[in-house]
């Protein structure tokens, strides 16, 4: 069953959810905040009311009666990076990290409190709208701090040009281009290195610690690029310009 209710705001949230009462509440606070909200209370009708839709934001129980909430969130992820918070009953923190690796932005634990659940869509939301801004030309953050030149495929810290390798680069940018977003090992080999034979997961830990001595005022204390111990890895910025 599928419920659209329009706003004038353009963003809109899908909610995949299979208890009613939840998805009622999330609904009524959401379009409080002046989102347009669909929600889906099977598995199958959110993956094709998401590939109908493509929303700005999905919420996204991990327990639906069809689909894994867990191999929903890859159906979509190999898709696009729309921001997936989840909605989730396993508090053991393997569930939570399997979900985190798997592509989720983020998470909140059943029961749980509404208004928490609106200021991380909210802080979610605004993460991605500020880091898919910049796209065509450049990244800078923090002022020209660091700066990354994507058509040029040149870095510089603090005005100084950074020499990295093309597959250290193209690490630095998968992960600053959504800046809170952790990535798994797996997922950055993916992307980084592609089907290169004979490469395992912990080749990206490597590229980490180069990339880090390159960037970073002190590798050993990293603030770009931070572990999310379990997960993966993740870049940090707290001010984007």
């Amino acid at each position: 069953m599928l419920l659209l209710i329009e706003s004038t705001n353009k963003q809109t949230i899908l909610v995949i959810e299979d208890e009613k009462t939840i998805v009622d509440v999330l609904e009524a606070y959401l379009v409080k905040e002046g989102f347009k909200v669909v929600t889906a209370l099977t598995g199958s009708a959110g993956w094709s009311t998401f590939q109908r839709l493509k929303p700005d934001l999905v919420l996204l129980d991990l327990m639906l009666p069809d689909y894994s909430g867990e191999e929903l969130c890859q159906m979509i992820r190999k898709e696009s990076d729309v921001p997936i918070l989840m909605l989730t009953a396993k508090s053991q923190q393997e569930d939570i990290i399997e979900g985190l690796s798997l592509g989720a932005d983020d998470y909140v634990i059943k029961p749980f409190s509404p208004k928490e659940v609106i200021a991380r869509v909210k802080a979610l939301l605004r993460r991605s709208m500020s880091a898919t801004v910049p796209l065509a030309d450049k990244l800078n953050f923090h002022d020209g701090a660091l700066v990354i030149d994507i058509s040029k495929h040149e870095v510089s810290k603090k005005g100084q040009a950074v020499n990295l390798t093309p597959a250290e680069f193209k690490l630095l940018l998968t992960l600053a281009r959504y800046p809170g977003r952790t990535y798994s090992r797996s997922e950055l080999l993916d992307r980084v290195l592609g089907d290169t034979a004979d490469v395992y997961e912990r080749t990206i830990d490597g590229h980490i610690k180069n990339l880090r001595q390159k960037i970073e005022d002190d590798s050993k204390k990293p603030s770009w690029i931070l572990t999310v111990f379990g997960a993966g890895y993740k870049f940090s910025s707290e001010r984007f310009s």
